[in-house]
């Protein structure tokens, strides 16, 4: 009796997870159509565990090849989490402070000209508070430096220092030039040794360090063929401008404001980590202190730390975690460190019309299914 009892109940589970599969395709189905998005990959923890991982979609148009929950992705803005991550991990180590005056860790002038007396610091920079824009570029530290670049003051906005939420991606491309300053590792092997490897974590910002077979192609929508164009460059692997790395300047080369790539159950590891505010995997990587300085909100009206900002988007609940967009991919990583739940979703491509009618949070639907057949039951 016991026996047939057992059977009876692995049949019920073994029914309800299938029909829960099924609802979950049919919605994720009908929202890659409306979005018409290439492929579409999402992992989900719960109770601090990962509980559900899939993918949909294309991995590469020409090759007709199927997206798996293996494959790679750049992941865009959220890889500036990272950055903030490895400075909260020297603040602790006394190496620097978030106060600290940021032309002295770069080792060029930071001063907006229309407020000279102004100190630009650490904080402001990886809070985008900073009032540096990217108008010059952000592929190299030239662009602000007054003794490399006769326009550099075009870098600055017109708004006080500490006073405006403006992002920038050149922030966090001089953010890994500090770290390479105060360590004297490479940006890509410091995040590597003291961030990656701890969480056992498959991902890097070096394209050459990982197996370009499992890349995921990007594309790029191109509204007046209604078709997806291939972005190459995403993973350019640039390795002549590798070999010749200078440290604290070449930086940019490897990207720390975008350049992680990652599949989306590592980036769940991640997650995870700052969901229990700073240890996952058995390993503490910053202290609870920091990683609740990292997610306590002091810009663009109060949702926006350090390289972590947060959403409404599930009615009731405030997610913590960033989002990313280039080359036509469309990334997500949210979560709740109080009940313990989050969401990463990526999508490499999809109807560029969709994603400007949803700029705040491209895949805010996406997480609003996974919050519902995982989470809300």
């Amino acid at each position: 009796m016991r026996k047939f009892l057992s059977l009876i109940c692995l049949l019920c589970v073994t029914l309800n997870t299938y029909a829960q599969q099924k609802n979950i395709d049919a919605e994720i189905n009908q929202l890659m159509q409306k979005m018409q998005a290439v492929g579409l990959l999402v992992a989900v923890i719960k109770n601090n565990k990962l509980i559900y991982s899939n993918a949909w979609g294309k991995k590469d148009i020409e090759k007709n090849t199927d997206l798996g929950t293996t494959d790679v992705f750049r992941i865009a803005s959220i890889s500036k989490s990272f950055s903030a991550t490895a400075i909260m991990q020297l603040v602790e180590a006394k190496k620097l402070s978030l106060d600290d005056d940021f032309g002295k860790l770069i080792g060029f002038s930071i001063r907006n000209p229309k407020f000279p007396d102004k100190v630009i610091t650490l904080r402001m920079i990886l809070s985008h508070t900073s009032s540096i824009n990217d108008s010059e570029g952000y592929f190299n530290l030239d662009v602000i430096n007054p003794d490399k670049n006769p326009n550099w003051a075009k870098c600055y906005s017109n708004n006080e220092p500490g006073s405006t939420y403006d992002y920038c991606n050149l922030n966090f491309n001089m953010t890994g030039a500090v770290i390479e300053k105060i360590t004297g590792s490479r940006f890509d092997n410091y995040i590597r040794k003291n961030i990656l490897e701890p969480l056992n974590f498959y991902g890097n910002y070096c394209v050459d360090s990982l197996d370009a077979n499992r890349f995921a192609t990007l594309y790029e929508y191109n509204a007046s063929k209604n078709s997806f164009d291939a972005s190459p460059a995403a993973y350019a692997p640039r390795r002549e401008e590798l070999s010749k790395y200078i440290l604290g300047y070449s930086t940019p080369i490897l990207s720390p404001t975008g350049g992680m790539k990652t599949t989306a159950t590592d980036l769940a590891k991640y997650m995870q980590m700052h969901m229990n505010y700073g240890k996952a995997n058995g390993k503490r990587i910053i202290s609870k202190e920091s990683a609740k300085t990292m997610q306590t909100g002091i810009a663009n009206n109060g949702k926006y730390g350090l390289a972590l900002t947060s959403t409404n988007i599930i009615e009731g609940k405030t997610l913590k975690g960033h989002t990313g967009s280039a080359y036509g991919l469309y990334s997500a990583m949210f979560f709740d460190p109080e009940e313990k739940f989050g969401f990463v979703a990526i999508t490499n491509g999809c109807n560029s019309s969709y994603a400007n009618q949803h700029s705040e949070l491209v895949l805010g639907e996406c997480l609003q299914i996974l919050y519902r057949n995982f989470i809300q039951k």
